[in-house]
């Protein structure tokens, strides 16, 4: 297969790599960028696990095809810590407990970011809203939801 030039800006840094047509983020994500916080779940776009930003935006990179993103500001769970420190929405997971496996974490944390740039103080049924599309096995989504609320600044 042909390789093209993808040409994007991962985790605030500027990323060129030679990329067939047919590969998917995920794969380029864990593959080529070496960034393996991004889990594969389901394979078909219903879990919600392979969540990433995209330009600020939730996308599942199970779903997408790495071209699609060029140009792009593309944003992973790796990409949320500075000068090693948590970022305040990991902080907060960790916190109160909003993981237990830790599996569908890095996604909810980035469907979460991805709402908190767009509605900085969001409703628990607006928090409910934005995590619809990320599936845990191991919660009842009480602690998650808490997570992003004192995120948010809503001392819970």
């Amino acid at each position: 297969m042909a390789k093209a030039i993808l040409t994007l800006t991962l985790n605030g840094r500027p990323r060129e790599d030679a990329v067939s047509h047919n590969v998917l983020l995920i794969d380029y994500l864990r593959e080529i960028a070496h960034l393996t916080g991004t889990k594969m779940g389901c394979d078909g776009g219903e879990c919600g696990a392979c969540t990433v930003l995209v330009d600020d935006r939730p996308r599942l990179s199970c779903i997408t095809l790495a071209h699609s993103v060029a140009g792009k500001r593309v944003e992973t769970i790796e990409g949320g810590a500075r000068d090693g420190r948590l970022s305040q929405l990991q902080r907060a997971f960790h916190e109160r407990l909003g993981s237990q496996c830790g599996y569908c974490t890095p996604g909810m944390i980035m469907a979460a970011e991805g709402l908190l740039r767009r509605t900085p103080k969001p409703s628990t049924e607006e928090i409910r809203q934005g995590l619809s599309g990320n599936i845990c096995r191991c919660t009842g989504y009480t602690k998650i939801i808490e997570a992003v609320r004192v995120a948010a600044g809503d001392a819970t």
